[in-house]
């Protein structure tokens, strides 16, 4: 199905976009080389492609962002040229992208208004009226009057939807915008999508999510190495061939989950409670056991204490109270809490940690791979990859193992596109035959095919009798690949659910406190943990 005509997908429609020949370089880097795409009124459009295939690259020349360095635009048959974000705006394209530009002292009507030069804008009730208009005629949830820092995540994105819309965007652009949203607030979300599209409008979402590529949208088109490839009506293909044209080859797309084997206690956390440096408290009061030869799943809206989980247990964090203790194979326990992670390794307790922050944790972006494999002392054992007799061979092994794209061994891994920079700090934990992983967004930025030998990797971890604690952000990926799933909300434990008999939607209703007493799945080895009702959750 690849270089489809891209006209013949859709009734022989016109498009209200054509982009042509499209190349955009960055230095020696080529992010877009003789790209195309249309899209057309009234259809979701959902733009796929592995780590670094140049896709938001392409919508962000399109929202005026980047220029291209050659290639033609036309709106409505019209060659145009866009420059600048403004230039966008004036042809109906507004682009939401992952990060919110929002005030946060200011209401959601005063954010629509800022940046406005029409009669009329400092009138924040009109403002504040004509938002309502929006939201009753699409089917938004939002108080024009509210401040954003009392807005969740979800209603935040919802503001930046709206001072598109408000601008007279009738071309909409979404980068991931499901990324940080509860399965409820993705339905909410789609079912607006979906009323847009009905009324007209253009939408594309960039997304790597096969399942809601299937729900949501109408037409897919496939980018490789800054390339267009092809696209294809939805409902005339599926996940597999969809990955297939991702990587240029068939993909398998299945996650195994092997039972735990004779799986022990390995962490013990009691009571823990983390302030973060501004005194917010980010974990509150929260006990659960983490066992060798299993995955728990760390399931939560991005903000509710996942990353200050990870570091107190990895001896980062400093604890305001509570226990961490490691749980030898002969039962003896030694405490966590209070010691830097070499004090924790000198206690002869083997601990890898994929943090979040990549470069400013996980690894030296001034350093080249070799280099960043030396950061870690490698101890015997049976570590995952074979011939570890240098630093130089460990760095070797990871590029080979886990297809990292990068000149030679000797490049500075800041030089590197995200999802190789992840590559080589995953690659470069695992090695080190530990017997605890914690692992933070580990396959965040990846493309399919990585993402799935990430999944393989942290299995064979479980089954050499590894204790791993996955943060994960994918429920579906967390519900295949986790035999417990620990849920938290607002820093609290809200339930731990069996991984094999969880459902998306009962984990949704957790991670914003509504899960209610009737969940029978929390771990009988957690018997202190139980489900909360009531509350909404807000970002910390």
């Amino acid at each position: 199905m690849e270089n489809l005509d891209q006209t013949t997908q859709t009734s022989k429609k016109e498009p209200v976009i054509k982009m042509r020949h499209i190349t955009k370089t960055f230095g020696s880097i080529v992010a877009n080389e003789d790209a195309q795409l249309d899209i057309y009124r009234g259809e979701i459009l959902a733009i796929l492609g592995e780590n670094g295939s140049g896709k938001t690259t392409l919508m962000n020349m399109l929202a005026g962002i980047y220029f291209p360095d050659s290639g033609e635009i036309t709106i409505d048959g019209k060659p145009v040229v866009i420059s600048s974000p403004k230039d966008a705006f004036q042809y109906g394209i507004g682009m939401i992208h992952q990060h919110f530009k929002l005030v946060n002292v200011l209401s959601a009507a005063e954010n629509v208004a800022l940046g406005l030069k029409e009669k009329g804008r400092f009138n924040i009730k009109k403002v504040a009226q004509e938002i309502r208009t929006l939201c009753d005629r699409y089917g938004f949830e939002l108080d024009p009057d509210e401040k954003i820092y009392n807005m969740s995540v979800s209603q935040k994105q919802t503001v930046e939807i709206i001072k598109v819309l408000y601008r007279g965007a009738e071309i909409l652009i979404l980068d991931e915008p499901t990324a940080v949203l509860t399965p409820q607030e993705t339905e909410k979300l789609f079912n607006v999508l979906r009323n847009m599209r009905d009324a007209g409008k253009a939408i594309v979402i960039i997304t790597h999510k096969m399942n809601e590529v299937e729900e949501l949208s109408d037409r897919v088109a496939v980018l490789r190495k800054g390339t267009y490839v092809g696209d294809m009506l939805t409902k005339d293909t599926n996940a597999e061939e969809m990955s297939s044209m991702l990587v240029g080859h068939p993909v398998k797309l299945e996650i195994a989950r092997p039972k735990p084997k004779d799986p022990k206690p390995r962490i013990e956390v009691k009571g823990l409670t983390v302030r973060n440096e501004e005194g917010f408290l980010k974990l509150d009061d929260i006990s659960f056991t983490a066992n060798s030869g299993e995955i728990l799943g760390i399931a939560g809206i991005s903000g509710n204490g996942q990353k200050e989980l990870l570091e107190a247990i990895a001896g980062l964090q400093p604890t305001e109270k509570g226990e961490i203790n490691y749980i030898h194979k002969d039962g003896t326990k030694e405490q966590l809490i209070g010691k830097d992670p070499l004090a924790i390794q000198r206690l002869g307790v083997s601990l890898s940690f994929v943090p979040e922050d990549r470069l400013g944790m996980g690894l030296v972006g001034s350093m080249d791979i070799t280099d960043n494999m030396m950061l870690r002392s490698y101890r015997g054992g049976r570590p995952f990859f074979l011939d570890q007799k240098s630093p130089h061979d460990l760095a070797a092994n990871v590029v080979d193992e886990l297809s990292v794209v990068t000149p030679n061994l000797e490049t500075p891994v800041r030089r590197l596109s995200g999802g190789n920079v992840q590559k080589v700090l995953v690659g470069r934990e695992i090695s080190s035959a530990p017997t605890v992983l914690l692992t933070a967004y580990a396959v965040r930025g990846l493309d399919i095919n990585s993402s799935y030998t990430i999944y393989d990797l942290i299995n064979r971890q479980k089954e050499a009798g590894v204790a791993v604690i996955y943060v994960g952000e994918d429920l579906d990926v967390l519900l295949e690949l986790a035999d417990r799933i620990l849920v938290l909300c607002d820093g609290k434990v809200s339930g731990i659910l069996d991984g094999e008999s969880a459902d998306k939607r009962e984990v949704g209703l957790l991670m914003t406190r509504v899960g209610g007493s009737k969940n029978e799945s929390v771990s009988e080895q957690d018997p202190q943990v139980k489900n909360t009702e009531g509350g909404k959750n807000h970002e910390s």
